[in-house]
């Protein structure tokens, strides 16, 4: 799976797509959860999810360019291979193993290993930070994939309570295929396939 994620990201032909990769492997994308206590809360569940959301984002494409086909040219491929294998970079450097305690079916205590959480390195918002690491890292992404990635929260995002960003992420959803399609690509795999 992560030899096809690479393969992916190197098939966008986008400068700076080798230093995203190197970070990849640095911060340990392709090893982390995809959560805590949720979807895919086991080694690998962040590449796993980042597949998932890819795969759903085709399914999702196919299905609405049928429906209208001149979404055909707002939705191509290297933008929704950037979309929806990177939404989550963020969470590269934010998991780190642990040991945790639980009460066992006869209510004993017993240890069992998970993950903890560690936001210092870059104490920002999810999808804002997704983006402020590629763009640091130097890789070329347009509006449009910038806005899906910045917004694939959707009604999650904490920051929808001011009015600014209400408008902001409307705008984003009426007239950017790519932010509607990955936050539901993101959310159906998440509740339904993961």
């Amino acid at each position: 799976m992560k030899e096809q994620f690479i393969q992916l990201l190197q098939s966008t032909q986008r400068p700076g797509m080798d230093k995203v990769i190197n970070y990849l492997e640095k911060y340990g994308f392709f090893a982390a959860p995809a959560s805590i206590s949720h979807h895919l809360n086991n080694e690998g569940g962040l590449l796993q999810h980042s597949m998932t959301v890819y795969e759903t984002a085709l399914a999702l494409r196919k299905t609405f360019v049928e429906m209208k086909p001149e979404l055909e040219k707002e939705l191509p491929d290297d933008s929704l291979i950037i979309a929806a294998l990177l939404h989550d970079i963020c969470k590269a450097d934010v998991y780190k193993k642990a040991q945790k305690w639980r009460k066992d079916k006869d209510g004993r205590w017993e240890t069992y290993d998970s993950y903890e959480t560690d936001y210092s390195l870059l104490p920002v918002g999810h999808g804002e930070k997704s983006v402020i690491i590629l763009l640091s890292l130097g890789l070329k992404m347009n509006k449009r994939e910038i806005a899906a990635i910045r917004w694939h929260m959707g009604a999650w995002n904490l920051t929808l309570q001011s009015r600014e960003e209400m408008g902001n992420i409307n705008e984003a959803n009426s007239h950017i295929p790519l932010v509607p399609l990955i936050q539901a690509a993101d959310s159906l795999s998440t509740h339904l396939l993961e």
